[in-house]
């Protein structure tokens, strides 16, 4: 990714050796408690005063998608039904390879503190929006053919209200009225990690999966998805943390659902600690 191959030659071979020398000489220790283990992942993140300054972020960089399902997507909100031609038959195969292909698409995203969000991305020129207020959502999709301002749906309003804050679940979540529990000890991506089970105050549940040497949260169990007319799990791969204003930030998020082969990433280009964001961000535009 960032076209860097001879750096992910470099973190291959480093890895190698680091999992020669963690079989001699570390393992993840047993006996530490659930509470342990947060405190030491927010300490190896910056630590908790350094989090709790932050109230404000902002990501840019380029996210996957799938460049045949968007296309698609645009034809039946065109109200296009391409039926085959026989001319065009002979290259349909390589026609739909090429549509599958993953594309990158710009974003932009921003978050404020309490819950506001807003994600702008670019495709074939024009720029879709998402923002939430704290309270409401609304977006504007303008390559499915819908320029006007449209609510978020139920689901996606109580997907985005449950989402944690700019600090993550595990900051305060005591306070937060979350509950967190070691399930055991799994392997995310050949490194050892422990597997956390955070039950929040509204008794929804979600699973973390902590790095056992670097103590850096590797593994997010995303919200579930509803995909070919059923609910998917959903887990985010974090990597290439990186410390901005003295906290640690992932630069590569890589989404997998399961049941499905394909994985989307997302490589941060430029990320931003407390910048200047105006409350104009998050409102919604008047009809």
């Amino acid at each position: 990714m960032l076209g860097k191959k001879f750096l992910t030659v470099i973190a291959w071979f480093c890895l190698c050796c680091s999992l020669v020398v963690a079989q001699e000489s570390k393992t993840a220790n047993a006996n530490l408690t659930a509470a342990q283990i947060v405190e030491r992942n927010i300490a190896a993140r910056g630590g908790l005063q350094a989090w709790r300054a932050v109230q404000a972020m902002s990501w840019t960089g380029k996210m996957d998608a799938g460049g045949g399902s968007l296309e698609r997507s645009r034809r039946v909100a065109e109200g296009r039904r391409e039926r085959p031609n026989p001319t065009t038959v002979a290259t349909s195969k390589n026609a739909a390879a090429d549509a599958n292909k993953q594309v990158q698409l710009p974003f932009v995203m921003e978050m404020k503190r309490p819950g506001k969000s807003r994600v702008e991305i670019e495709f074939g020129g024009k720029t879709a929006v998402q923002v939430f207020d704290g309270t409401n959502g609304w977006k504007v999709r303008p390559f499915l053919n819908r320029d006007d301002v449209q609510p978020f749906t139920a689901e996606e309003a109580k997907s985005e209200s449950t989402k944690a804050e700019l600090d993550g679940p595990l900051v305060d979540y005591a306070a937060k009225g979350t509950k967190v529990e070691l399930e055991g000890v799994e392997k995310v991506e050949g490194r050892d990690a422990y597997k956390l089970k955070l039950t929040t105050k509204t008794s929804d549940v979600q699973h973390i999966w902590i790095d056992a040497e670097n103590f850096l949260d590797v593994k997010v169990e995303g919200a579930t998805r509803r995909m070919d007319g059923r609910m998917r799990t959903v887990w985010v791969y974090q990597r290439d943390f990186r410390s901005v204003q003295g906290v640690m930030i992932p630069f590569i998020l890589e989404t997998a659902v399961d049941g499905y082969r394909d994985t989307h990433k997302m490589v941060m280009q430029k990320v931003e600690v407390n910048p200047k964001l105006e409350d104009s961000l998050f409102t919604k535009p008047r009809a």
